[in-house]
């Protein structure tokens, strides 16, 4: 029931435990208190809105950083990743495998406030040994769901 939960609001988190109880079959009540304990564990950790930003006369920059670091001893990577995440310009942060260790999306008003954020706060760290920055320019899909509505050709096709 739980994974049907998550589904159900991983693409919709406006439904309510109403309209999910409806959709699975179950009582209301139940899918409160399976909730709830889910928000407890800590496996629903927020309910946030998808919002396409290029559509809102709001100037916003994303990139996402490939970073290098120095795990520590006894914690690997979880402490810088974890001094890193603090950063109010900070989305995200991943661990990966590959070239580099960790990736870091951020946002910002513009391309000189990431590139701030990554030579005044980023690449000074003790544990960074290095950091390559990528800007996003557009974006199709985020979480899932496309933020462009596919244009379709309306001329008619003309045989002889």
């Amino acid at each position: 029931m739980r994974e049907k939960i998550l589904a159900a609001i991983d693409k919709n988190s406006k439904l309510t435990a109403a309209d999910l109880a409806i959709m699975l079959g179950s009582t209301e009540d139940e899918i409160k208190s399976i909730i709830s304990e889910m928000e407890k564990e800590h496996i629903i950790c927020g309910y946030p809105t998808l919002i396409n930003w290029d559509k809102v006369e709001c100037e916003r920059v994303t990139a996402l950083i490939e970073v290098k670091v120095t795990p520590q001893r006894g914690l690997g990577f979880d402490k810088i990743a974890e001094r890193i995440y603090q950063f109010a310009e900070v989305q995200s942060v991943y661990l990966m495998s590959g070239g580099f260790d960790l990736t870091v999306l951020i946002e910002g008003k513009t391309m000189r406030e990431v590139a701030s954020f990554v030579s005044e706060k980023l690449a000074p760290m003790d544990a960074v040994l290095s950091t390559a920055t990528h800007f996003v320019l557009k974006k199709y899909k985020e979480h899932g769901l496309p933020l462009v509505q596919i244009k379709h050709d309306e001329r008619m096709l003309i045989t002889p």
